[in-house]
């Protein structure tokens, strides 16, 4: 791997449970979630439903969309769609019960 390829997976967690999980580069942080086991609300998986809304607390995620369904807003207090957001760094994600 080159010093400018993405590794293949991050490691992430839940607050404030502390659950950790593999977050893989190539696919949504919602399949990383449920194949390490975790239960996280679902519903739409194409980001416009809201359903799987959380809270990035640390790190990074890019879209392969052209805008979620996220406000500016939200977007700016670090609100995420783990159905179609890509992780790019280890990360903690709060989610909004």
């Amino acid at each position: 791997m080159s010093s400018t390829e993405a590794p293949p997976f991050f490691i992430a967690s839940v607050a404030p449970s502390g659950q950790q999980f593999d977050a893989w580069s190539n696919q949504p942080l919602l399949l990383s979630l449920e194949q390490g086991g975790l239960d996280w609300p679902s519903s739409c998986r194409n980001g416009t439903c809201r359903t799987c809304i959380g809270q990035l607390v640390q790190g990074r995620v890019r879209y392969e969309i052209e805008w979620p369904g996220l406000s500016a807003e939200e977007k700016l207090e670090g609100y995420v769609l783990p159905c179609v957001a890509f992780p790019c760094s280890d990360l903690t994600l709060r989610r909004d019960s």
